[in-house]
């Protein structure tokens, strides 16, 4: 649990969502990313909850959320149809518009909701991501070494499963320090890495979807996208650590730039896991953005 929030369950069309919930104001929905799951955010949550109605769901296959079988297409996970589950969690709670703030794959399915669902998205925030379609586009072999999950994971099943299912607390425990500035775990509250741990040991298939969707179905509809000229209307805001993935790319705020109409951004002192590791600059960053509006 969040510090002050409440937990409840919403049946969303073929899944039903983990949902934490607490303060009030504007909507403020929280997306979080792999390996992790609402824990994430449980450092400045109760800081927006201060201003905001601040909504903080398990994407599918994570945390405590249903977790569907893949299809041969690799849609159950794409982030157009994880975007469609906050859209019928909005409506579920009878929310028409709201701000959405995502790190990592919840922030692909944060800008793939602005993309589609326009009008449901007043603000929109990405932590340590470029778009899917231009992560891949820009592969270098020190950023493939870096960001090798992207291949591993996206491989036909079972055999990261398989691989994972040997070992996936020391599996876990690797990643997350690796992805650290400090190359240490001990950035992150004992329940959250229990819990994280635990998530990859019982979602890896769900996880491995995710990404087998962002190697194909996911990259697709980027690439249309961009040849379209699709443009997110929602003013953006846009962090980024100093030591995570988008600092690997060049000069990721001018790729945003491509991508909405308002764009601003900032880097921050951080490895990958910025909420955990510098929950300050995750607030300073967009408790300001979202109170524009």
């Amino acid at each position: 649990m969040i510090a002050g929030f409440t937990r409840s369950f919403v049946p969303i069309g073929e899944v039903t969502l983990s949902v934490h919930r607490a303060g009030r104001g504007v909507p403020l929905i929280l997306l979080h990313g792999y390996p992790q799951n609402h824990h994430c955010w449980a450092r400045v949550a109760p800081r927006f909850a201060q201003d905001f109605d601040v909504i903080v769901p398990d994407l599918r296959g994570y945390g405590d959320s249903d977790a569907p079988a893949d299809d041969a297409d690799h849609t159950t996970y794409a982030k157009r149809t994880m975007a469609r589950d906050i859209v019928g969690l909005m409506d579920a709670l009878g929310l028409d518009r709201a701000h959405v703030l995502g790190h990592d794959r919840g922030a692909r399915v944060a800008y793939r909701l602005a993309l589609d669902h326009p009008e449901r998205v007043r603000r929109l925030g990405i932590i340590e991501i470029v778009p899917t379609g231009d992560f891949w586009a820009g592969w270098t072999a020190d950023l493939a070494m870096k960001a090798y999950h992207w291949t591993f994971l996206a491989q036909p099943a079972p055999l990261p499963e398989r691989m994972i299912a040997a070992d996936a607390a020391g599996y876990t425990d690797w990643t997350l320090t690796a992805w650290t500035r400090a190359k240490s775990l001990d950035v992150f509250a004992p329940d959250a890495l229990d819990s994280y741990r635990a998530q990859m040991a019982g979602r890896a298939a769900a996880m491995c979807a995710d990404y087998r969707a962002g190697a194909t179905t996911d990259r697709r509809i980027d690439d249309t996208d961009r040849a379209t000229g699709a443009r997110i209307s929602a003013p953006l805001h846009f962090l980024w650590a100093e030591a995570g993935f988008p600092a690997q790319t060049g000069d990721p705020l001018a790729i945003w730039q491509r991508w909405a109409w308002q764009v601003t951004g900032n880097a921050c002192r951080s490895g990958h896991f910025a909420m955990e590791e510098n929950p300050q600059a995750v607030l300073d960053a967009f408790v300001p953005h979202f109170r524009q509006d």
